[in-house]
């Protein structure tokens, strides 16, 4: 092994949620310390707990890579890729090429915090290396913040609060001009080899409306910066127009970083006085909650965050079934419900309203445990994010922290009069029921058969009657949820 105690020449970068070349700590302090940089994917999902990335995230994946590798070879380096257990992979590499330090930003997953720990007291205290972590994912560590009593936070308004009174601004790195490279690299595979595209092309669709990697996701974030931003409080909750800043996916595969978009938005370094600028950064927020509630109760993903949840009354599998299906092909009966599936569907994402309003017609209206519709959003989203969407889905079953109450059931109807008043959103997703017009268009079934027909959506036309009832089953989740209160 190399004497580390001479000057250190040889560096591992090892990327993983953080796929980009400015602000990343971990490659720039590499870049500023070692005369060799070896940038480093490893695809092993298998260490990292029981949620390998689904479909959609595998898609995004492969073209953050290539795009990443592209980023580097501008600075006169390239992605050395490999695919295996990390451990192994990293001792190989170190052994062979001579390696001094190692270094990656942290992730926050809990499988993957233990088997950190794990190689990095090996590396450090076996081979005798430097290795390093760094913050390049939240914006305030989870161990940073605590109540008055010492205790986690289960309530986000009084951690916003905290957050704003106690602003910090994170550091941003800047590109590397440009990465140190003495010697070859390893030769790796290409991210072809990976084999994270699916064998039938349904992920074209995708990037019609996706560009993956750092420089889409500046120009999605110089998008909402310039347009969207100056009414968002006014359009975040409108599904048909472009409201909201659509960076979800690029933040979780780290194309972009939370304190790159905080800086763009508050370049003075203080909290903003923009009421739109602060609406925003709230949702930010909510996302390092997310990330917050899963670092303090890691049971979040599997289990619900409240005991008295593990007794409740869900349906059984056999007599949900059919609906499950219903719901995940977008063909309840139930227009903005359906809007939204397809659109998940299609584009591998959907509108943060529409979100709330599937998963509380699954849970409450369809009786069908949480853990179903995590898992299938878990599949189908470029931005499924283990913290997001474990809280997600528990907030809105109401077995989470800060959950809206057990009596919050979202009637799909009059939320989509509210936030789809004209229709255009059911309209674009639904085309079965294109030809009616105005509020109309989110109970078909109200219509009379003739009209109905006109617009191509009678039962055998395609577009089917309700699954359910929206009343009946609202009180059936009341009755359900008086059994464990």
């Amino acid at each position: 092994m190399p004497d580390n105690t001479a000057n250190p020449q040889t560096a591992i970068v090892w990327f993983r949620q953080d796929l980009r070349v400015a602000d990343n700590p971990a490659l720039s302090y590499a870049c500023r310390h070692f005369e060799h940089v070896i940038p480093l994917y490893i695809w092993d999902p298998e260490t990292e707990g029981g949620w390998p990335p689904g479909a959609a995230s595998r898609c995004w994946l492969h073209h953050s890579l290539k795009a990443l590798d592209h980023s580097l070879r501008q600075l006169d380096s390239r992605l050395v890729i490999y695919a295996g257990d990390s451990h192994a992979i990293l001792e190989e590499l170190i052994r062979k090429y001579g390696v001094d330090g190692v270094f990656w930003n942290r992730r926050y997953e809990p499988a993957v915090q233990t088997r950190d720990a794990h190689i990095k007291a090996f590396l450090k205290n076996q081979l005798n290396l430097e290795c390093r972590s760094f913050n390049a994912w939240l914006w305030r560590e989870p161990s940073e913040l605590k109540t008055g009593q010492g205790n986690p936070y289960r309530v986000f308004t009084p951690l916003w609060k905290r957050m704003l009174q106690d602003w910090r601004q994170p550091a941003v790195y800047p590109i590397p001009e440009k990465i140190p490279q003495k010697q070859s690299l390893p030769q790796g595979k290409p991210v072809d080899q990976l084999a994270l595209l699916p064998a039938i092309n349904w992920d074209q669709s995708f990037y019609l409306y996706w560009q993956p990697g750092e420089q889409g996701a500046w120009s999605q974030l110089k998008r909402f910066r310039e347009g969207p931003l100056d009414d968002y409080l006014d359009d975040r909750d409108i599904p048909s127009v472009e409201g909201i800043s659509r960076l979800s996916p690029h933040l979780h595969f780290g194309e972009i970083s939370v304190g790159q978009i905080i800086h763009t938005l508050c370049p003075d370094g203080n909290p903003p006085v923009d009421r739109q600028k602060t609406g925003y950064l709230r949702q930010l927020a909510w996302r390092e909650f997310s990330w917050y509630l899963l670092c303090h109760f890691p049971q979040l993903p599997e289990q619900p965050l409240y005991s008295k949840f593990a007794g409740f009354p869900w349906r059984t599998k056999s007599s949900y079934r059919s609906d499950l299906i219903a719901w995940q092909k977008g063909m309840t009966g139930i227009p903005i419900i359906d809007a939204g599936m397809r659109e998940l569907w299609t584009t591998g994402w959907m509108h943060n309203r529409v979100r709330m309003l599937t998963a509380s017609f699954l849970t409450k209206n369809l009786l069908i445990p949480w853990q179903e519709g995590q898992a299938w959003f878990w599949d189908t989203l470029v931005d499924a994010d283990l913290a997001n969407n474990s809280q997600g889905w528990q907030w809105v079953a109401g077995c989470g922290a800060d959950a809206a109450p057990y009596f919050r059931i979202f009637n799909p109807v009059t939320q989509g009069e509210r936030f789809d008043p004209e229709g255009h959103y059911v309209r674009r997703w639904v085309p079965e029921l294109a030809a009616i017009n105005g509020k109309a268009i989110h109970a078909p079934w109200r219509l009379r058969q003739g009209i109905l027909e006109e617009a191509g959506s009678a039962p055998d036309n395609g577009y089917p009657q309700p699954i359910v009832n929206l009343k009946t089953t609202r009180e059936r989740a009341l009755s359900a949820y008086q059994q464990i209160r």
